[in-house]
């Protein structure tokens, strides 16, 4: 026991004795980890000469962080707040029972580990300007005599978002009205409606705006769409928020006395953070800001709320409102081009001559003529119909009349 406990004091003090000490998860392919998942993989060592260890532990740790200095310059900061989220130790190798060192020959040596996250929801990893939300996994080599050894790896974990529920699927619709003018000199009032068919969207995914803006001021305005995301910290009582613009989108010039409307008008997410909805100092949300910009006045804005979720839109949960409300927005136009009389469809029998009429109909027994209450009830009598298609259309009338007639000619579709 002395020996070994002397050459492991003598080797703790030589350099490069630990060649490597490296963590891989079983599947590095896994981009993210969720609530309940088993997280497993190896720690791998490679020694150059025998090496005296204590133990060799792995440890797993999460935790959400906010703080932010002071604003006179203080080092300590001003406030500070954290939530433990993930907390986890394991033993991969520790001497025998009774001895206090564990002497590893040299080589290549592999440590498994496995172990299963909360069943718990834990909150998205994030990083932001005043906190973050992090977990790491890290293996800790205990020598005698010598500073600790480790490794870290981060993991990244998801708190998964349904899009498809209900609360998601609802459509979410604003209307706002602004004079534009100082004083008593306005110059008329500027409206904007806007409207997305549900609440709830993936990152990748194109947002169909839906908006009408009418311009009854003497300006020339500009309609703009934006994605919001707002970053709300919460430490030793205080607050900090951070809105940053992740996507846009412009609309053309409104000219005065003019309206313009968005049928469908797109704006896709790019790749950011999920809504983080759960964490009780650090909050990330998401709005849809339909806005215009006036010249010389505070820019008209509408904000829909909108979630960023992770689990995609499966298009059976909400598609019987969703095409209800597509069509109720997309089929107006369609009252402004029906004729208030449209034009009736030609008599078969204007395009079929009698002859052919006659020679195509088989003759089939007449229905009974009754009469009085006392008859039988009358049953449908159905002709089998093998009528001659109509003749082709041709640009040439083959009965020209002397007299050309002028009508006007309207389309129903």
């Amino acid at each position: 026991m002395g020996g070994e406990a002397g050459s492991a004091a003598a080797a703790a003090g030589s350099e490069g004795r630990v060649k490597s000490l490296g963590l891989v998860f079983e599947d590095e392919r896994k981009g993210c980890y969720s609530s309940g998942e088993t997280v497993a993989g190896h720690v791998l060592l490679e020694a150059a000469e025998p090496v005296a260890l204590r133990a060799l532990r792995l440890e797993a740790q999460g935790r959400a962080t906010a703080s932010w200095g002071s604003s006179t310059g203080a080092a300590a900061p001003a406030a500070t707040s954290e939530v433990e989220y993930l907390n986890v130790r394991l033993s991969l190798r520790e001497p025998p029972a009774g001895e206090g060192i564990l002497l590893l020959q040299p080589g290549k040596h592999e440590f498994p580990f496995s172990f299963q996250l909360p069943s718990e929801p834990l909150v998205t990893s994030f990083t932001g300007k005043y906190g973050s939300i992090q977990y790491c996994v890290r293996a800790v080599l205990e020598r005698p005599q010598a500073p600790d050894q480790s490794v870290k790896r981060e993991l990244q974990v998801v708190s998964h978002i349904d899009v498809n529920t209900p609360a998601l699927l609802t459509p979410v619709l604003k209307t706002q009205e602004k004079m534009v003018g100082c004083w008593f000199f306005t110059s008329g009032p500027v409206s904007l409606s806007a409207k997305i068919e549900r609440k709830g969207y993936c990152n990748g995914e194109a947002i169909p705006i839906y908006a009408e803006i009418e311009n009854c001021s003497s300006r020339l305005i500009v309609p703009k769409a934006a994605i919001f995301q707002t970053q709300t910290y919460l430490a030793s009582g205080k607050t900090k928020t951070v809105r940053l613009m992740v996507a846009n989108v412009r609309g053309n010039h409104i000219a005065s006395g003019s309206t313009d409307t968005w049928n469908g008008k797109t704006l896709k997410i790019p790749p950011v953070t999920p809504s983080i909805l759960d964490c009780c100092i650090i909050r990330v949300h998401y709005s849809l800001a339909v806005y215009i910009h006036i010249p010389g006045a505070k820019k008209l804005m509408l904000e829909l709320p909108l979630v960023i979720g992770t689990v995609p839109y499966n298009g059976f949960g909400s598609r019987n409102s969703s095409v209800a409300s597509q069509f109720i927005m997309d089929m107006s136009w369609l009252t402004l081009t029906l004729p208030e009389q449209p034009e009736a469809p030609p008599n078969y029998a204007d395009v079929v001559s009698e002859e052919e009429f006659s020679r195509h109909v088989p003759p089939y027994p007449q229905p009974p003529n009754c009469e009085g209450e006392s008859c039988c009830p009358m049953f449908a009598c159905i002709q089998e119909f093998r009528f001659q298609p109509p003749p082709l259309y041709s640009e040439v009338d083959p009965h020209p009349s002397d007299v050309e007639e002028t009508q006007p000619v309207s389309f129903i579709l």
